[in-house]
């Protein structure tokens, strides 16, 4: 007699185990799973990716090029200063002079973060951005006969895979740095780059941006950010003196922070983590300003904490809106009490602007002190052209550094937080 099903009161259906297994043959003849001319590109650079050493990614990257009959590929990598667009050496690349970043094509992708496509006599050249979590690492460049649809498609995802290999292979060597660096850096300098995040970070609810000035020469000036679930972390600091004593400071001081946030401790407690450890290691004259702010971005509501810094500017609608002035307590380092924490709610397209006091209290042509009001006229002018947070940013320092003459007597550091909402 036939088994029968528990829930069943006959016998339970006969299977084909013939006919089940020519169902899932069937299925097998009716799914294509074939090598696609889009999937060999792009599986060329992942099957290489794992074990590809530093300086043959330019050699890969020409091979894919070749393959998609493309003609005079370049990879090229933002300078230190944001300047220009620097050419990675490779054999199958094509090298040339760095490109500036204003008032080229390249540039426009770079500054914009989407491809530019030029019409020329041999083709189109297509430059791609090299975007890897929304921080632009440098452009893809490449000319083609004619381009469509299907090659942009392909082209962004190779771009895609390029630069998220650019970031990976980095860490294993010298070439990226040296390639990005066109003058001599400060030991100083070289010690405040290594602690940085990557210079932007663009997500759907939050844009962050920041600049060093002068690159190569920076001291005590530094920032960092984690966007840990929906709750972004920023801190900017800036410690006293200049040179490697302030160097190493501002070391201690990213330490220390990045110790007591990923310990998920408050504002309050970050402050007093921070301010010990300043303390203990560098005595009771020795001190780092900081502004420390937590955003949530499901809400837009901002919380800061303000030791001896210069206050945050708070843009809407493209205008300066406030100085958002608010209680504060003494530099890290110098046994301040515990600080009070403020609260703002944003609204979204708002943009928080925090800078160290280097930008302002430099002087211009003349000896006239640069000045917060200077500053806001700057961001105003900045913010009508509505373009994205990086390029604000940019832009901004780079405006400011012209109208003190080209000169920088102080660490200028700003960095520009956006929520999306």
């Amino acid at each position: 007699m036939a088994p029968t099903h528990p829930l069943s009161s006959g016998p339970a259906p006969a299977r084909s185990v013939t006919a089940e297994g020519e169902g899932r043959a069937a299925g097998r003849r009716r799914t294509d799973r074939s090598e696609s001319f889009g999937e060999a590109l792009l599986g060329k650079i992942l099957d290489s990716a794992h074990e590809l050493p530093p300086h043959l990614i330019g050699p890969l990257v020409a091979d894919v090029m070749e393959r998609l009959g493309g003609r005079r590929p370049q990879v090229l990598l933002q300078d230190y200063g944001q300047l220009v667009l620097v050419p990675l050496p490779g054999e199958g690349l094509t090298g040339g002079e760095p490109q500036a970043i204003d008032g080229s094509a390249a540039g426009r992708c770079f500054l914009d973060a989407v491809p530019v496509e030029v019409p020329q006599e041999d083709g189109v050249r297509i430059h791609l951005p090299l975007l890897d979590g929304g921080d632009q690492v440098g452009v893809l460049a490449v000319t083609l006969d004619s381009v469509d649809d299907d090659d942009r498609r392909l082209l962004l995802r190779i771009s895609g895979l390029v630069a998220d290999l650019l970031v990976t292979k980095h860490g294993y060597s010298d070439l990226f740095f040296d390639v990005r660096r066109d003058e001599g850096m400060s030991v100083a300098a070289e010690i405040q780059w290594s602690l940085l995040p990557p210079l932007a970070m663009i997500m759907p609810r939050v844009a962050v941006a920041g600049i060093l000035e002068p690159a190569y020469d920076v001291g005590g000036d530094s920032f960092d950010y984690a966007l840990n679930g929906d709750v972004l972390h920023v801190v900017m600091i800036d410690a006293m003196g200049h040179g490697l004593d302030a160097a190493t400071m501002a070391t201690v001081a990213i330490g220390a922070y990045r110790h007591a946030r990923r310990s998920g401790v408050g504002l309050s407690e970050i402050y007093a983590f921070m301010d010990r450890a300043v303390a203990e290691q560098f005595g009771p004259e020795q001190f780092v300003t900081a502004q420390m702010l937590q955003l949530d971005t499901t809400t837009g509501r901002v919380q800061w904490v303000n030791a001896g810094h210069p206050p945050p500017i708070l843009v809407r609608d493209h205008r300066v809106a406030q100085r958002l002035v608010a209680p504060t307590t003494l530099p890290v380092g110098l046994g301040g009490s515990e600080p009070r924490v403020s609260e703002l709610g944003l609204v979204p397209g708002d943009r928080v602007l925090c800078f160290t006091d280097g930008v302002v209290e430099e002087h211009k042509r003349g000896g006239e002190e640069f000045g917060e009001d200077q500053l806001i006229d700057c961001v105003n002018h900045l913010e009508r052209t509505g373009r994205g947070i990086r390029a604000v940013t940019r832009s901004l320092s780079h405006t400011l550094k012209r109208a003190r003459g080209g000169q920088t007597s102080d660490d200028a550091t700003l960095l520009m937080v956006e929520w999306r909402g």
